[in-house]
């Protein structure tokens, strides 16, 4: 009897570990990529509960357990990115060579309601400096100069206010910062400074609703000059969409049927240079063929520009910014996924009609991310890649101390054995990396056997959805 049960215990274990077996298979090919499979996560939180003895969780998982991405979605909600727009390599490798130091001045182009005023903080607040602005309390604006210089390296609202006009835009901006600059600090022995445009971009319903609850709560931007050409426009050019000193407590259809509202398509706008049109003269040429020319200008200038960041996207804005121009955030951005503009319960119809109000701004948000998300898989390949070559490096490096080391404890009269020498035996399991000599895998160090696709995401992969 006692045969037989240990036969039946041996056979039972087999099953068991086949089964095991088959499951791990099966799991792999149905999720490939562990952070965007539910199953996986919802097996994690039953290993991984609050109340599981001896259940710790390090920086580098979430609470489910899983390998935590920094730049993936925080509700965990992934799908495959598919470029839809073909960017030359020039438009996708964004590295500005920005010199603090030197003449090099960064602009912000600040658009209404897409997080502007939060990014501006973080500019002059949270970066790494040799010489950190100097933001002194119940002051708005923060004096950031260059080391060792009294110039300013960045224009914007908190730097050095809205010298251009409130809320500048493409066209305003581009004629005023230069001559700004020089009358403010005139360069020696410089022929001209390098500026550097960026600006954020944000979901252009999402952006809409908010300036609309702006307005309503009494913001007006009445200050805002719309230079174009030299002039600002004409009553009858951009005439207003109220009579009294404010829009205060107008409802969301007020705001929507003022066919002068400057929120309608307020980015593409923002963005085009307004010259080509006509500036604010809207009778020369027609609607459809007016906004044609300016998301095609405002396309061209975003393409352009240093950097442009998304309200929707704060981490990878963080990633490319600090790549971009070679500078640090002291802390990480935050996503911050409830705003005002997100309580506002709409009906459907109404949604397609902000669409329709907006449909150059949304052709634009789709130009845009669709950019965005190409420049920050093209920045986290190359990102790879050089980690990769300072592993190799390394190696070469370990390798080069280890022959020395040997060469010297040989006797002058002694041939080195390249396997006995070294202490292995003729079957030690050897390497190849890149076309190196072969080379015991005893010498490398942990990190360096690691399999790259098994502990790196494929970032193609790890995109948030856009929602």
């Amino acid at each position: 009897m006692d045969e037989k049960s240990s036969s039946s215990h041996h056979r039972l274990l087999v099953v068991l570990l086949m089964a095991l077996l088959f499951g791990v298979v099966m799991i792999q090919y149905v999720c490939p990529s562990r952070s965007e499979c539910p199953m996986l996560r919802h097996m994690g939180s039953w290993f991984n509960g609050d109340g599981a003895a001896g259940s710790q969780r390090t920086s580098n998982e979430t609470k489910d357990g899983l390998q935590r991405d920094p730049y993936s979605a925080e509700d965990g909600a992934l799908v495959r990115f598919v470029p839809r727009f073909n960017f030359t390599n020039a438009e996708l490798n964004r590295v500005a060579g920005f010199n603090i130091k030197g003449d090099d001045v960064i602009v912000f182009l600040h658009i209404q309601k897409t997080g502007g005023t939060t990014f501006g903080r973080h500019l002059v607040r949270n970066i790494q400096l040799e010489r950190p602005c100097e933001c002194r309390a119940g002051q708005k604006k923060c004096a950031c100069y260059r080391p060792g210089k009294k110039e300013a390296w960045l224009f914007s609202r908190f730097s050095t206010g809205w010298s251009c006009g409130l809320h500048a835009d493409w066209t305003e901006l581009t004629s005023c910062v230069p001559s700004r600059m020089d009358s403010r600090e005139v360069p020696q022995n410089v022929p001209s400074r390098n500026f550097y445009y960026i600006t954020i971009l944000r979901d252009p319903v999402s952006r809409y609703l908010s300036e609309w609850r702006h307005v309503q709560r009494g913001a007006t931007w009445k200050a805002s000059l719309h230079v174009c050409d030299g002039r600002s426009p004409t009553l009858s050019e951009l005439p207003s969409c109220y009579s009294g000193d404010d829009w205060s407590g107008c409802s969301l259809q007020e705001f929507m049927d003022c066919p002068y509202n400057l929120a309608n398509n307020r980015q593409a706008r923002m963005l085009a240079d307004l010259s080509l049109v006509g500036c604010y003269n809207v009778s020369a040429m027609s609607e459809d063929e007016r906004w044609a020319v300016l998301l095609e200008s405002a396309k061209r200038n975003l393409c352009g520009m240093a950097f442009f960041g998304l309200t929707e996207y704060q981490r990878k804005t963080q990633y490319l910014f600090e790549r971009t121009f070679n500078l640090e955030f002291i802390t990480p951005f935050t996503q911050l996924n409830g705003t005002r503009a997100s309580s506002v319960e709409v009906p459907p119809e109404t949604q397609h009609r902000i669409l329709r109000l907006n449909q150059w701004d949304v052709e634009l948000y789709e130009y845009a991310r669709d950019l965005f998300l190409q420049r920050f898989q093209v920045a986290r390949q190359q990102e790879r890649r050089q980690a990769r070559e300072r592993r190799q490096q390394e190696r070469r490096r370990l390798r080069g101390r280890l022959v020395t080391k040997q060469g010297s404890k040989l006797k002058p009269t002694e041939t080195p054995q390249p396997d006995r020498d070294l202490g292995l035996s003729e079957q030690q399991p050897r390497r190849k990396a890149d076309g190196d000599d072969v080379e015991p895998e005893m010498l490398l160090p942990n990190w360096w056997d690691m399999d790259e696709s098994g502990t790196m995401e494929d970032y193609m992969d790890n995109v948030e959805q856009w929602k």
